[in-house]
């Protein structure tokens, strides 16, 4: 050693530190000689005269670029600080730090404290200021250093990954081959699971749905064995995470896509942390590849599918929203014609019933755009649509028929595919186990044990699937056709729930504008349907305070003319011969008579004002001093003149009708019928 390289006592009292880093998890895997190299140092240390020496090795696997927090060099500096290190050694200035603001911080600490920067290629005296220079030297060329490796490899990555050639990690149904490159998974059941998971979002038009749908049938999942590596799988449970990243994935669709998600940088504490996998929009990405591959579906078909989850978003503006069931057909359906927004769903009254509301610009805001009754609406837009699908119903029905008997096949065949899987994992359960040493029984129980979970997996299999061969073939189909001749009952079926209204009327309609002609108290609504066509529907706007429960017009009719001569309990009865029902559907009684005169100022039957002019029939009867059975048959032979105010309302009998000749010589018969003479009436037996 030098003059130079010889080191004070005052230092050497002190202790040495070996700092220890490597920048990745794979470095510290697989260059183990850099790492044999670095703990080496404790030997130089020794060698220079130190006898404690301390190794700080807590950041392997640790970047010094800044972004990342550093237990180690923090220790290192705290020990700085405290004045207990007398030299720093290192394998190079790239170890310490490659950061400015890092590295002229650690020199500065040991200019203060007089410490020694050590490599394999001398001492460094901070307090000097050639050494100092020759330190502020090496620690900016590793910095350019560092720079230099990452935008040359960012480069090279960008330039192959320009022509595809790339190979990003794929997502499940997908595979590097070796020598053709990027292709479909040779496993069948991987495929059948990604295609299964786009047919029922062309069916439900929900991720959330294809989600529960799948869920109730078992169906499974692969889920890369290691984590990673697409090798080898384990079929698990669908979860929804794995319906949304295929649906939401590019790839599916054939695109190569490259930068689809940045890094981004905060200021903490003054230093720099960096967070990564942030996600891009597909616009955004630095390269985007279209028919890059061969796709499960077409790229068009994906544009749709991002449309359709970008609306199912609950309070996303821009169009209509998934069908989810509630009190409402067409709720998130409606936009109003006035300032394009969505049409909000309130629900008032004791029962509630739903009411579709527009605020404007400002929820809060007690003004709104417009407001109407939801249950009429519904109404209408439900018998609309009933019209317009007549037509097609029959081919409807059999296109139904079709999808459903689609749909137990699929499943069949999914459980079929499940079950080849599982008789294989059991073939190759059984011959690891046959391979093995049965002596050595720390190995074979476990492979006993793998053999026997395998082989009830089987049995699960077989087990459901025969439960599903027995289910489909004792299986009623639904009767499409049925459906089809009568789809108003097929709507108003109790088994029909409105989630799935909801979602029939989406499959045909893509937005209906409200709005309100005040001049005409009439709701407007204009349906925009699939393929472009429109239609416009206008309803009565009740006022306020009027409602849909009223007493039909012909009731009160019947009412107003049988008022002035009738009491209410004649009136009742009338209307309910007449088979009229209240607005409520239920029948007349005379005090339910007497609140309709009431409300419309229908003047009331006044008893004591008769003058014994017109008599009903009973007192007809009472007046000849007979039963109601013998008036009766007089007014039926028109021998006794009787009016109705309306066909089974009450007899109305003038008194000076019953004075004369005719009807007086009918009541005067006594004993034996009573036989009427009519005219021109032939006798049976003529006088001889």
């Amino acid at each position: 050693m030098t003059d130079v390289d010889i080191l004070p006592p005052s230092i050497l009292k002190r202790k040495a530190v070996v700092y220890v880093r490597q920048s990745t998890q794979a470095q510290v895997q697989n260059n183990l000689e850099s790492q044999r190299r670095q703990y080496e140092l404790v030997d130089e240390a020794r060698r220079r005269g130190f006898r404690d020496v301390e190794v700080i090795d807590d950041d392997l696997g640790r970047s010094a670029s800044g972004t990342v927090a550093r237990p180690g060099f923090d220790k290192l500096v705290a020990g700085l600080c405290a004045g207990n290190v007398g030299a720093v050694l290192c394998l190079d200035a790239s170890r310490l730090a490659r950061n400015g603001r890092d590295w002229h911080h650690l020199l500065e600490l040991c200019g203060l404290v007089e410490a020694r920067v050590i490599d394999l290629e001398g001492v460094y005296n901070p307090c000097r200021p050639n050494d100092r220079l020759l330190l502020g030297m090496k620690g900016s060329i590793s910095e350019f250093e560092l720079g230099i490796l990452r935008s040359r490899m960012l480069d090279a990555a960008r330039s192959k990954a320009r022509r595809g050639e790339l190979r990003i990690p794929v997502p499940i149904g997908y595979i590097w081959h070796r020598e053709v490159g990027l292709g479909f998974d040779p496993d069948l059941r991987v495929q059948e699971a990604v295609r299964q998971i786009f047919e029922r979002f062309r069916q439900l038009g929900s991720g959330r749905q294809v989600y529960r749908a799948l869920s109730a049938e078992r169906v499974h999942f692969p889920r890369p064995s290691d984590g990673k590596r697409s090798v080898s799988f384990d079929w698990t449970p669908i979860r929804y995470r794995n319906v949304i990243s295929v649906l939401k994935n590019p790839f599916y669709a054939g695109a190569y896509a490259y930068g689809k998600t940045e890094k981004r940088t905060e200021i903490i504490d003054g230093r720099a942390h960096k967070t990564y996998k942030h996600p891009r929009a597909l616009s955004d990405c630095e390269i985007l590849l279209k028919g890059h591959h061969e796709g499960y579906i077409d790229w068009s078909e994906y544009e749709r599918n991002q449309k359709q989850i970008s609306l199912n978003d609950f309070g996303r503006r821009g169009g209509p929203k998934s069908g989810r069931g509630g009190r409402s057909l067409l709720i998130g359906l409606m936009a109003c014609g006035r300032c394009g927004r969505r049409l909000k769903v309130g629900y008032r009254g004791r029962y509630p019933y739903p009411i579709y509301q527009c605020f404007g610009a400002d929820v809060y805001n007690s003004t709104r755009c417009m407001s109407f009754a939801g249950q009429r609406t519904d109404r209408v837009i439900a018998s609309e649509l009933i019209r317009a699908v007549e037509p097609m119903a029959v081919e409807a029905a059999l296109t139904a028929e079709r999808t459903y008997m689609e749909g137990q096949a699929e499943q069949q065949r999914m459980i079929e595919l499940e079950l080849q899987q599982a008789r294989y994992d059991a073939s190759l359960a059984e011959r690891r186990y046959a391979a093995c040493d049965p002596d050595n029984r720390l190995i074979a129980a476990t492979l006993e044990k793998n053999w026997e979970a395998t082989l009830r997996r089987v049995q699960e299999c077989e087990a459901r699937l025969s439960a599903t061969k027995a289910t489909n073939a004792g299986k009623t189909v639904p009767d499409f056709a049925g459906l089809a001749d009568d789809l108003q009952a097929a709507w108003a079926s109790p088994q029909v729930t409105m989630r799935t209204r909801q979602q029939l009327l989406r499959s045909l309609v893509n937005e209906i504008t409200a709005n309100i002609d005040d001049v005409a108290r009439e709701i407007v609504l204009i349906i925009h349907w699939k393929g472009g066509q429109h239609s416009e529907v206008r309803l009565h706007k009740p006022t306020s305070g009027e409602h849909e429960c009223r007493t039909s017009d012909d009731a009160i009719a019947v009412i107003t003319s049988m008022a002035a001569r009738w009491s209410d309990e004649d009136i009742a009865a009338t209307l309910n011969r007449m088979r009229m029902p209240t607005a409520q559907g239920k029948t007349w009684t005379a005090k339910r008579v007497s609140s309709i005169r009431r409300v419309r100022d229908i003047h009331a039957y006044r008893s004591a004002e008769k003058d014994g002019t017109w008599l009903t029939l009973r007192e007809a009867a009472q007046h000849c001093g007979v039963t109601s059975h013998r008036i009766r048959p007089l007014i039926e032979a028109k021998i006794l003149p009787a009016e109705q105010v309306v066909p089974g309302a009450p007899y109305q009998i003038l008194a000076a009708d019953l004075r004369s000749d005719a009807v007086v010589r009918a009541m005067g018969r006594n004993g034996g019928p009573c036989h009427l003479e009519t005219q021109n009436q032939i006798p049976m037996f003529p006088n001889t």
